[in-house]
């Protein structure tokens, strides 16, 4: 691993201890050139997913950039980021375990929407509104409806 303060590309392993969501390794680690100290996640990997764009080209899959999103849709919202980890993890496992290894970037949103809707009510419709390209007020209004229903649907349940 490469050091990120002087980029020597010896560095020790001080610890490893398995991550706080049990689906990495976290590892401590220092420069013997630099004494710098930091730390990297290593995570299981299946299978290398591809994928596919509304315009039809393919990207490799970047869970990097799926936290992203939910941390955007999550901005100041109060929701624990161990529950974004675990529902971005989640997500990853079920891409990797579906056996494809071409994923439609719409299927990928619509997971996101799933596990946004358990998460948080305001992020569900912050990144609906982009996932489904609102362009109107009767789209938040529809969405809202959904969301009341779901609602008047649980506390009936109960």
């Amino acid at each position: 691993m490469r050091c990120p303060f002087c980029g020597s590309d010896e560095t020790q392993v001080k610890d490893s201890r398995p991550a706080e969501d049990n689906t990495s390794i976290r590892r401590r680690r220092i420069c013997p050139d630099c004494g710098g100290r930091f730390t990297t996640f290593e995570r299981v990997q299946l299978r290398e997913l591809m994928v596919l764009k509304k315009t039809g080209r393919k990207a490799p899959f970047d869970r990097d950039k799926l936290v992203r999103s939910f941390q955007i849709a999550l901005r100041k919202r109060p929701v624990d980021p161990d529950r974004i980890e675990r529902a971005v993890s989640g997500i990853v496992r079920r891409l990797e375990s579906s056996g494809e290894t071409e994923i439609s970037s719409e299927e990928i949103g619509l997971q996101v929407l799933e596990a946004l809707k358990t998460l948080d009510d305001v992020a569900f419709v912050r990144y609906a509104s982009v996932y489904r390209d609102f362009s109107h007020a009767e789209d938040f209004e529809n969405v809202i409806s959904e969301i009341n229903a779901k609602i008047s649907r649980d506390s009936t349940a109960d």
